[in-house]
């Protein structure tokens, strides 16, 4: 017994000592994603600081493709040795049950890293559609059902998801009106095209306080501090709203215990530095760690739950 615990500790050590050599080669971050997006922004904001905290380069890839698959499973595939991390988010789970045949598993084929950034999402309705409040919306879809349309930025995109969840909660039908892109979106809601959707509370709120939109409710757990009149779904009677956004990092599922904990160490340091705070916040996200237990505790509550969504109301990717 002895001998085996001693081992043990032997084995403990050896993996400390080799996650403190490690990296020796150069670390690319994967993000699935175009350049400019929110995971993008993390990625090339932490990536400099994470280079000079391990030594080594590290160097910040976009893989775009099939709402972010692409370059996910590019990361499942590769060599779990600490060299590739991808910087992940919780479409990763919707994507990945909105296509068929898709290669990789997100729960069973990466790592957790670390929780990054949270982004809070605002119900928001065209003030010249009648609706001023979360119950207005629900007296008028309820009314007459279909007759209230919503947009998103496509089939699959957050927006698009949040409001699925919100009808399923409420047992609400309108119409989706979905659109190639955030901008056309945007334009159509704020002229009226169609009647409400979801936007990110730092985009909404601008045109909320112009009295272009009129806000409804916001998707996270609590007030946001940049919309503290804003009340949530929870407070106004809709339970089960949880709409957040979260961003993270994860590695291949197979990367040693060690490395992801010095990965971690590394990265809770870099998102508790002020200056990275604020550029996240600057792009209308809120800065945010976890430990790997802790955010593979979100991966497992969120992605039954998105495919919940999914097949009850169908969804496919388009």
């Amino acid at each position: 017994m002895k001998h085996i615990t001693r081992m043990f500790a032997l084995l403990l050590l050896a993996g400390s000592a080799w996650a403190q050599s490690w990296p020796t080669q150069p670390v690319r971050i994967i993000v699935p994603f175009t350049a400019g997006t929110g995971m993008d922004t993390i990625a090339r904001t932490v990536a400099p600081r994470l280079s000079e905290r391990l030594g080594q380069p590290v160097v910040v890839a976009n893989v775009p493709g099939a709402s972010g698959n692409i370059g996910a499973d590019q990361v499942a595939k590769s060599n779990p040795d600490g060299a590739t991390v991808l910087m992940g988010a919780n479409t990763m789970l919707m994507a990945s049950q909105l296509y068929k045949n898709v290669p990789f598993d997100p729960v069973r084929d990466f790592a957790p890293v670390s929780m990054a950034a949270w982004g809070t999402l605002m119900l928001v309705a065209n003030s010249k559609s009648g609706i001023k409040s979360l119950q207005d919306l629900l007296t008028q879809a309820r009314a007459k059902p279909g007759s209230i349309s919503y947009g998103s930025p496509g089939v699959g995109t957050p927006h698009h998801m949040a409001m699925e969840l919100f009808k399923v909660q409420t047992s609400l039908f309108m119409l989706h009106v979905p659109y190639r892109g955030t901008a056309g979106y945007t334009t159509d809601l704020l002229s009226g095209e169609v009647n409400v959707g979801f936007l990110p509370v730092h985009v909404a709120q601008g045109f909320v306080n112009s009295g272009r939109l009129n806000a409804l409710a916001v998707g996270s757990p609590k007030r946001h501090p940049v919309a503290p009149a804003v009340a949530t779904f929870e407070e106004l009677g809709a339970r089960g709203v949880d709409v957040d956004l979260w961003y993270a990092f994860f590695v291949p599922s197979r990367t040693p215990a060690a490395v992801q904990q010095r990965l971690n160490s590394e990265i809770v340091a870099i998102l508790g530095l002020p200056e990275v705070r604020d550029v996240l916040g600057k792009a209308g996200m809120d800065a945010a760690s976890s430990t790997p237990d802790e955010l593979a505790a979100v991966v497992r509550k969120d992605y039954p739950r998105w495919g919940s969504v999914i097949q009850r109301n169908g969804i496919k990717a388009e």
